[in-house]
């Protein structure tokens, strides 16, 4: 007799990367839906033929991944946005449509199966905009990399301003003013330096992370890329109405080269508007997350009408709406929320001495999730009440979002967690999607405060 032991094998579903590129005008030939009893984000009417259908997606497939960003727990209005933002290169990791059932019912983990196809971890490019200085200029040139067309690896002057702007040595260049290298020659990238004038702006990436890129036939693309001194960014701005409304007018403008804007004007003094960081001639972008690129005149103000005593809109200068423009890129790409958030702050001291949840001194600040995730970490302890941020990445968007070493968190989008168990507040966070707010307060702050309610307790209590 002989006696094996009888081994199950494990089933592991196996995600596909789908590349595509579409030339200006035309469509990517799918479209992305959330359906009635199926999970997830669902790929639909891939058109025969088309430029989805030769990348490889297929009727039916979810969506896990756009641009290396995980998006299966993402609002579907964001992600239909991610895909929008991204410009005439997508890249989207999918399930076919049984396996993911089969996963969500099995209860698997479906954040891991992106390390099937990447195992080693690699670092998001950067988009680096460089101003010249006097008498060093850039700081940079490039190298053509020997025996490989298009591709070259970046000289870098220590201290320089390319240095300062984010790039680092052993960088290789993807992408110049919005062009990409890969078809250049070392003469023509060259005669795109001379012409620039005081600055560039290059997508850069390390060179261990790029053969990780190639490696899995992923393209490099701004849309996947960290921001560093960008001249611009849009605004994200929240406005609480007063007894005579929000304090700004919208008006439809053209500009000398015939397009035309929403512009932002007339903001009145001490109003909603201004202590929001709203500055007269602003391009609107956004109002409550939505574009306004497809809407009357009307539309817009109705929206705006709809949304009662507050509404968050979304903006950008016209000399920021330009640069963007030059580059082909969308300036909702990189969004900046620190000014509105330290506007809201001085909004909410005024509106109520004890801010959103009762304590002065509170901040509210939302972070958006990138390539790195969140970029803090939170934790709690037995002998302390609240949890708090036990750490924050360096340049990462919890640090642009303002958040700080030891801050204790007071709410998670609205939910006061003070009481909570850091697993439940964890679980919060997870489950708030790409972008969430945090009502967070200085530690010596907050116990501080708490002890003066203490106080004050003891003496109603005798």
């Amino acid at each position: 007799m002989v006696i094996t032991d009888c081994i199950d094998s494990v089933w592991i579903p196996r995600p596909r990367m789908c590349v595509l590129k579409r030339e200006e005008g035309e469509t990517y030939g799918f479209n992305l839906r959330v359906e009635r009893d199926r999970h997830g984000h669902v790929i639909r009417n891939v058109v025969l033929g088309g430029i989805a259908a030769r990348g490889g997606l297929r009727d039916g497939d979810r969506l896990l991944e756009v641009n290396n960003c995980y998006v299966d727990d993402v609002p579907h209005a964001e992600v239909a946005k991610k895909i929008k933002l991204s410009g005439q290169q997508l890249c989207m990791l999918v399930l076919d449509g049984e396996e993911y059932e089969q996963a969500v019912a099995g209860g698997q983990d479906l954040r891991l199966l992106s390390t099937i196809l990447d195992e080693e971890p690699c670092k998001p490019p950067r988009l680096c905009h460089i101003t010249k200085e006097p008498g060093s200029g850039l700081g940079i040139s490039f190298t053509a990399l020997e025996g490989e067309k298009g591709r070259f690896s970046v000289n870098l002057v220590k201290g320089s301003a390319a240095e300062k702007a984010g790039v680092r040595k052993g960088d290789h260049l993807v992408w110049m003013n919005g062009v990409m290298v890969s078809h250049l020659t070392h003469s023509a990238l060259s005669r795109m330096m001379k012409k620039c004038e005081n600055s560039i702006t290059i997508l850069v990436i390390d060179s261990e992370s790029e053969k990780i890129y190639m490696q899995r036939k992923m393209p490099i693309l701004p849309a996947m890329a960290t921001p560093n001194k960008l001249p611009f960014r849009a605004r994200k701005l929240r406005l609480i109405s007063g007894p005579e409304g929000y304090g700004f007018l919208l008006r439809l403008e053209k500009t000398p080269s015939g397009n035309a804007y929403h512009v932002l004007r007339e903001v009145d003094s001490g109003s909603p508007a201004e202590r929001a960081g709203m500055q007269d001639g602003e391009i609107l972008l956004e109002v409550n997350g939505e574009s306004v690129d497809s809407l009357r005149h009307d539309e817009i103000v109705e929206r705006v009408r709809l949304s009662g005593k507050q509404v968050f809109i979304t903006t950008i200068s016209q000399s920021g709406l330009g640069f963007y423009n030059q580059l082909g890129l969308s300036p909702l790409l990189f969004c900046d929320s620190e000014t509105a958030e330290k506007k809201m702050e001085e909004i909410n001291v005024e509106l109520s001495p004890k801010g959103n949840n009762g304590l002065s001194g509170s901040r509210l600040c939302t972070v958006k999730k990138d390539p790195l995730g969140f970029g803090f970490r939170l934790d709690s302890l037995p002998q302390r009440r609240g949890t708090f941020i036990s750490e924050v990445g360096s340049g990462g968007s919890g640090q642009r979002a303002g958040l700080a070493v030891g801050d204790v968190v007071l709410e998670v989008n609205g939910n006061n967690v003070e009481e909570k168990y850091l697993a439940d507040v964890i679980n919060l966070v997870k489950n708030g999607g790409s972008c969430i707010s945090l009502l967070v307060m200085e530690r010596t702050s907050y116990d501080k405060q708490k002890e003066k309610e203490r106080s004050a307790s003891n003496v109603t209590d005798s």
